[in-house]
């Protein structure tokens, strides 16, 4: 991926020198626990904070900060973030102009160990992830690491891909599309539930597509083999993949991001139309 020497994003807000820590007591590694199940079930995010919070939100969160200091690949990995975010911030600009509506850009997050987000307090156990109460990406830049030896997915644009993906959450918090799923939580038993939030997940998969097909064009980005990464990096973190590798078998009834082939799927239907009309997931007769 062509990536040095271009612009970076302004929206970075950097808390990799603030140490969050809360009490042990009861809840503290209970949420630990949630924070694995989350990393290797393929949980979605908003529902361990959400939960987390509820087990804590009588503990205040203590925090100290800390004098940090980047190595030179997390250095390079921190402009790698802040060059896509900036991509983002273009293709989906143009994108929502041309639908006659605003693009409002969100904040990403660097962070090391723990954080506090308006979802709760998470762990970088639990990977990136996106929360609409703040409307901020959460990212520990570890997980990079983490990506690429446990879930054998290497590449510049693997980890393009992790981002565009929870980019692609804050595109349906501004189209309002999240705000419906997440009201339907009390709702739905949590089968249903499930099957609604794969349709999510899907979804901001297939923006991550439209992204890359936006972004290639303005800015000739992709190199040969960018596109096998994402595909690599969408396959190896598929609810079917993970259930697999972690408990030798799979529960279809409890995914909540799909498949591995469900999500290759919906980020080539992104990619190889680069129009958003075509990731309507929730009207989709087939995944």
């Amino acid at each position: 991926m062509r990536w040095k020497d271009r612009r970076r994003s302004s929206n970075i807000e950097d808390r990799r020198g603030i140490r969050i820590g809360r009490s042990a007591k009861g809840g503290g590694i209970g949420i630990l626990l949630l924070a694995l199940v989350g990393m290797y079930f393929g949980i979605d995010p908003s529902t361990i904070l959400n939960m987390g919070n509820s087990i804590q939100q009588n503990r205040p969160a203590t925090s100290r900060t800390e004098s940090y200091q980047a190595g030179p690949r997390e250095q390079e990995q921190a402009e790698f973030v802040s060059v896509v975010l900036a991509d983002t911030e273009d293709v989906w600009r143009n994108i929502f102009h041309g639908m006659g509506k605003s693009y409002r850009e969100p904040e990403l997050v660097l962070f090391s160990g723990a954080v506090e987000s308006a979802c709760g307090y998470a762990q970088a156990a639990m990977g990136p992830f996106y929360c609409p109460g703040d409307q901020k990406v959460y990212i520990d830049l570890s997980f990079y690491k983490d990506l690429q030896v446990k879930m054998h997915s290497p590449g510049d644009f693997a980890r393009a891909y992790v981002v565009a993906h929870e980019i692609g959450h804050h595109v349906q918090k501004l189209l309002g599309i999240s705000d419906k799923v997440h009201a339907l939580r009390r709702k739905l038993s949590k089968k249903e539930f499930n099957r609604v939030s794969v349709r999510l997940e899907l979804q901001a998969d297939c923006f991550a597509g439209v992204w890359t097909n936006h972004a290639d064009k303005m800015f000739g980005m992709l190199e040969a083999g960018d596109i096998e990464e994402a595909l690599n990096a969408a396959s190896n973190i598929g609810d079917d993949r993970l259930q697999k590798q972690a408990r030798g078998y799979v529960t279809p009834d409890s995914f909540t991001h799909g498949s591995s082939a469900q999500r290759m799927r919906w980020f080539k239907q992104g990619y190889s139309g680069g129009d958003i009309g075509r990731c309507n997931t929730f009207k989709a007769r087939t995944l």
